[in-house]
């Protein structure tokens, strides 16, 4: 289970930062704007994603 939840953080983060690259446009900005926090806890969890699928498929 959590394998899969960090699967699709690190793809939302993945896309997010497409978008950023490629049009300077922010998903994540977009939808949480109205509460920074929120959306440093998205990054925050998206980051910890990496890791997590780093270690589960790179290291394990």
């Amino acid at each position: 289970m959590w394998d899969k939840i960090a699967l699709i953080l690190t793809i939302i983060g993945g896309l997010n930062w497409g978008l950023v690259g490629a049009f300077k446009f922010n998903l994540v900005e977009l939808i949480f704007g109205f509460a920074p926090i929120l959306a440093s806890i998205v990054y925050v969890l998206v980051g910890l994603s990496a890791c997590y699928t780093f270690y589960a498929y790179l290291i394990k």
